[in-house]
């Protein structure tokens, strides 16, 4: 079986609240993007963890979308991607609670029921979505 490995890293400084770090990717798509409590939990721009979750499961959906589509035949114009991750407080901690896929398609000569039934194994099989112990939903949008 293959494995693929891909790096990242994240560097702290300071206490939870007051501190703030940095997070690097082996391919330098980030290097040095800050984050902290206040990207996090507040407006100050910048970048933090769920964000970063966000985009990695709409770019992994659409990309095993884009794969299924491609195994029966399809071959989408654009697949439109959005991802609204909730966090919900945990006790004293946080959890990711729920992320919501919201698609918008363009695939020329495929059926709605052909459309739905490659969009929800594409939501259950990409990586991400395996990954997170999150309720994932997908709400769906054909475009002609």
């Amino acid at each position: 079986m293959a494995t693929i490995v891909k790096r990242a890293e994240a560097v702290w400084k300071g206490s939870g609240k007051d501190g703030q770090g940095t997070l690097t990717t082996e391919s330098g798509a980030l290097s040095g993007a800050n984050y902290s409590f206040k990207k996090r939990f507040g407006e100050e721009k910048g970048t933090n963890p769920e964000e970063l979750i966000g985009a990695a499961h709409a770019g992994c959906f659409s990309m095993a979308l884009a794969f299924q589509l491609g195994g029966a035949g399809y071959e989408p114009e654009e697949l439109h991607t959005k991802a609204v991750v909730k966090m919900e407080q945990e006790g004293a901690g946080w959890k990711i609670a729920a992320v919501e896929l919201t698609l918008q398609a363009r695939i020329p000569g495929i059926s709605e029921d052909e459309f739905h039934k490659l969009a929800d194994a594409a939501k259950a099989n990409c990586p991400v979505s395996k990954v997170l112990n999150a309720n994932i939903t997908l709400k769906t949008e054909l475009a002609s």
